[in-house]
């Protein structure tokens, strides 16, 4: 039995249909059409996701048979995360919708990093325009100071660790946008 079949077997053992599972792990149809037919091998952190969600042990689905599994995200992958993380230095909601627009189906899991941006970039925003409005009176301006390097520090941080596919996270953000 191949890896794609054994996924197959556990997501109709839970229930799920295809699309289920798919939103379930924030990934494409079509992708987990592939994976089930064996005409593509997942990638370590979609196996991850599949593992979590159908309750199989990781180290058992990494481990199936299957010995092209990539264990990380090829660089075009990483490149296109990277870039949309690094959108939020400008502090328009735009630059990250428009890579995720365009990147959405080639990309997976780009729309939960894009609306963990967009949230960051909204939040930093919202804190924003009050400091802005302080600096009439001299007090936003030392807010507006730490806000701005707070917030590059934050985006450029968080780029690197999702470049290298580790977990991170923006503090202070607003949890606007749902996953």
């Amino acid at each position: 039995m191949k890896i794609g079949e054994f996924i197959k077997e556990q997501r109709v053992r839970k229930g799920y249909t295809q699309e289920e599972l798919a939103s379930r792990i924030d990934i494409s149809v079509r992708t987990i059409q592939r994976i089930e037919k064996g005409e593509v091998d997942p990638r370590s952190y979609t196996l991850q996701a599949i593992s979590d969600v159908l309750d199989i042990e990781f180290e058992k689905l990494i481990s199936f048979g299957n010995k092209d599994i990539q264990p990380d995200k090829p660089k075009n992958d990483s490149l296109w995360i990277g870039l949309l993380h690094l959108s939020g230095l400008f502090i328009l909601v735009i630059p990250p919708i428009i890579i995720w627009l365009l990147k959405k189906d080639e990309v997976d899991g780009i729309r939960r990093h894009a609306i963990d941006v967009i949230n960051f970039q909204i939040s930093m925003l919202i804190y924003l325009v009050p400091s802005g409005l302080l600096v009439l009176i001299l007090i936003g301006l030392p807010l507006v100071i730490v806000l701005g390097i707070f917030s590059t520090v934050v985006i450029l941080l968080n780029a690197l660790k999702a470049i290298n596919n580790q977990p991170y996270k923006y503090p202070l953000s607003i949890k606007i946008l749902q996953p």
